[in-house]
């Protein structure tokens, strides 16, 4: 018996060695993941103009410019291992976002001429006067936005199968967030089909800012003669001075402020990819996200249809405070945007790409969005690769997007003091969008255009116009490099 397991083992040692020969080759020669560190780099500028600010109660401008840039580097560790490191700064400058206190200083115009740019406070007090039309010089003016985030894939022998890892960080000055990720990709079908899954989980905190007359009001204990409202006059709907010490002097509705200022988010993607001939591939996905802790901005003003109005400023701009006449009044708070302490979202898209000919392909993709806040979506989008020769493509795009109004949403003046939630920003409101975009790419495949160790990869300026129904509209413009470190 122990013979004839000996006779056995020699006769199948030739065949193991070749196997083995075989298996040493095919490691040997295994094409890399990625074949050379790559450096990508997108700069953009952003740029928009509204009359619905958030911080505001729903009226005054919104313009805004943000210039962001962000690095991302690519090593391969293994030939079956990537590792990306990549980072992004952004810096704004908001006119909503400075009118969080506006009474901290001269509001812009920009009219240089006009005199009553600096108007002194009211009643000769002394103190600056506001409007939610113009940016005021508080601190929360402008930002810096910065994001950090490492991640790691690791494909299987035959490619078949992707796991990955990431971990994230950003900061800004009244929010920091702490994310991370796992996730798995598997390719069927001679890899033709692919399915995925992968999980997100964001631990954020505020460190909230509020409307500057809501923060003195509960730091004070009410006092309407503290701070900066020593001195200065509070104006009633026809421009009376009130007495402070009255009942029916100005208050907030409520003076409680943010009690949990946790704010977590967990999301399960779900992917399945198909190509469905040599010209036609699909994908179905869903991204399920799950919100809890404090979902409102407390940045965020809200005014109610049931509460007398207010006002810090010229009596003489009050009877037209809600249009951009009124360059010297601001209207004192109700509240600050409450909502829900958890909210679940659940997108489902389609996307189909289509192979015409070797200049051009079609790309469509449509969305369904609902969430238990109210709100429901639809967005189509439609893209046209063109190609121009070997290397350079032109991609035109449209973008129509439209959605219903969350529950808790009330524009200027519209909310109850009774309602539990409310809300005026119009991210929140029922709206249509359209955006039209042009791009354009470079592709060098063999990154002939080198210097020194780098080679020039890929080039990209992409533009898109942006606009809602409701006035809103922005300008995005971009620019990208891929290079190569050989």
């Amino acid at each position: 018996m122990k013979t004839n397991a000996w006779l056995l083992l020699l006769l199948l040692a030739p065949a193991w060695a070749n196997a083995q020969t075989a298996a040493d080759s095919a490691a040997l020669f295994k094409k890399r993941v990625l074949e050379a560190p790559e450096i990508a780099l997108l700069s953009s500028f952003y740029s928009q103009e509204g009359q619905n600010a958030a911080v505001t109660g729903g009226i005054g401008t919104e313009e805004l410019t943000d210039l962001a840039t962000e690095i991302g580097i690519y090593i391969p560790v293994s030939d079956d291992g990537v590792l990306s490191i990549s980072g992004t700064v952004s810096a704004y400058t908001s006119a909503s976002s400075s009118n969080l206190n506006p009474f901290s200083g001269a509001s812009e115009s920009g009219d240089d001429d006009d005199d009553d740019d600096d108007k002194d406070g009211p009643a000769g007090s002394g103190a600056t006067t506001g409007t939610p039309w113009a940016a005021s010089t508080g601190a929360s003016r402008q930002d810096v936005w910065a994001n950090l985030n490492l991640a790691y894939s690791h494909s299987s022998d035959d490619r078949n199968t992707v796991c990955s890892g990431s971990l994230s960080l950003a900061n800004e000055y009244d929010y920091g967030s702490l994310g991370f990720g796992l996730g798995l990709a598997r390719l069927l079908n001679q890899k033709n089909t692919e399915i995925s899954i992968h999980g997100n989980v964001f631990l954020d905190k505020w460190r909230p800012e509020y409307p500057t007359e809501i923060k003195t009001f509960v730091e004070e204990n009410g006092n309407l003669d503290a701070d900066f409202f020593q001195g200065v006059p509070i104006l009633d709907i026809n421009g009376m001075p009130i007495a402070k010490t009255a009942p029916e002097a100005w208050r907030p509705v409520n003076n409680s402020l943010v009690e949990n200022k946790g704010r977590n988010t967990f999301a399960l993607s779900l992917g399945f990819h198909q190509i469905l001939g040599k010209k036609t591939q699909m994908s179905i996905s869903t991204d399920l996200t799950y919100q809890e802790g404090w979902l409102a901005n407390p940045m965020q003003r809200v005014y109610f249809a049931d509460r007398p109005n207010f006002f810090i400023g010229e009596a003489s701009d009050i009877p037209v405070y809600a249009t951009a006449a009124n360059d010297g009044v601001f209207q004192l708070a109700d509240d600050i945007e409450r909502l829900p302490l958890s909210r679940l979202k659940v997108p489902i898209g389609l996307r189909l790409n289509q192979y015409v000919n070797e200049f051009v392909v079609l790309r469509g993709h449509y969305r369904y969005y609902f969430d238990d806040w109210g709100i429901r979506s639809h967005t189509l989008n439609v893209e046209m690769a063109l190609k121009l020769g070997m290397r350079h493509t032109l991609y035109p795009s449209y973008r129509l997007y439209t959605q219903t109004a969350a529950d808790y949403f009330a524009g200027y003046e519209q909310a109850l003091s009774t309602s539990q939630f409310h809300s005026s920003d119009f991210d929140l409101a029922g709206f249509m969008a359209n955006q039209f975009g042009l791009a354009y790419k470079y592709t060098d495949i063999f990154t002939s255009a080198r210097a020194g160790r780098l080679g020039l990869k890929s080039l990209s300026l992409d533009y898109s116009y942006y606009f809602r129904d409701s006035g809103f509209e922005a300008h995005i413009l971009s620019f990208g490099t891929s290079l190569v470190i050989d």
